[in-house]
């Protein structure tokens, strides 16, 4: 790391800094990330570790002979695909999405992306008591619809279990047979494709002055089920404090269909087929479960 920082033209009083910094503690084991083999960038500093699926590193670091707030993701999941990020996020050209700076020569274990500003939406309407959400849902559901208008040749979307009906006895075992019913007696006739992001939802897009500034996390992209896509971004996660009531629910869709346009019952009925895997992550909370309960009630039985 030391001969790397002075190619950079960095003083030794610099580099004893550095290396002398005191890191931020880690919420887990991660892998080294002084020890990758990085092309473009110098590692600085480690001044965080974001909570995320893969082993992602907030940093400073010098590229282009400039000091630059970077995060590093490095590959941890068993489904991670770091070449699909690249590759999608080249191919795309998304003034939202991340630039990417340097990477491993297979595109498979780690990249570094430029920070981008902003805050998730989460952080900006705490506990939405005034339902101050509503000021951003209409541009959040027209940002997804933008997107799913790229052009372009795109892999598939890989295979995930949320796109698949569980057995019966799994709704048995929850007591919600009539969900099983309703996935069963009422699967879409067609799938409506296009490039579909994979992931979208409120821990990947980030706020600034009430416009989103960044859409993060590429790695589930490519071309899917439109519809699905839609019924992801609108899931409540457990937690949330925003997208749990209708209005909320509508401004998204009016955001979307001011550009694009969708089968809004197939996005319900993607909402359910989600829900009844949710259902069963949020056992531990009540109010969430009550919640998803209601979705049941209100769109399998209508």
């Amino acid at each position: 790391m030391q001969e790397d920082v002075e190619k950079k033209g960095i003083s030794n009083s610099e580099i004893d800094e550095v290396m002398n910094m005191k890191h931020p503690e880690k919420w887990r084991d991660t892998e080294d990330p002084y020890s990758l083999p990085y092309k473009n960038f110098s590692l600085l500093e480690v001044i965080g570790y974001p909570h995320a699926g893969n082993d992602v590193f907030q940093v400073k670091g010098i590229y282009n002979q400039q000091e630059v707030e970077a995060y590093i993701k490095v590959a941890r999941q068993l489904g991670a695909d770091i070449e699909n990020e690249i590759n999608t996020i080249s191919a795309i050209n998304c003034k939202l999405a991340p630039s990417i700076i340097d990477y491993d020569e297979e595109k498979k274990h780690f990249c570094v992306s430029l920070a981008k500003q902003g805050d998730r939406l989460s952080t900006i309407v705490g506990d939405n008591f005034n339902y101050v959400s509503l000021d951003y849902l209409y541009e959040y559901g027209q940002t997804l619809a933008k997107l799913h208008e790229t052009g372009g040749t795109f892999p598939e979307v890989k295979d995930r279990r949320f796109f698949h009906i569980p057995e019966k006895q799994y709704f048995s075992e929850l007591n919600i047979e009539f969900v099983y019913e309703y996935l069963i007696s009422n699967q879409p006739q067609i799938i409506n494709k296009c490039f579909c992001h994979g992931d979208f939802h409120y821990a990947n897009i980030l706020w600034q002055e009430k416009h989103i500034s960044a859409i993060l996390d590429f790695e589930l992209s490519g071309w899917g089920n439109k519809e699905f896509d839609i019924a992801w971004a609108l899931i409540l996660r457990p937690g949330q404090k925003f997208m749990n009531t209708d209005k909320e629910i509508l401004l998204f869709r009016d955001g979307y269909l001011s550009v694009g346009n969708c089968n809004w019952d197939y996005v319900k009925y993607y909402m359910v087929l989600i829900y009844s895997y949710f259902y069963r992550i949020g056992k531990e909370d009540a109010a969430y479960q009550s919640y998803i309960k209601d979705v049941f009630i209100n769109y399998c039985k209508k």
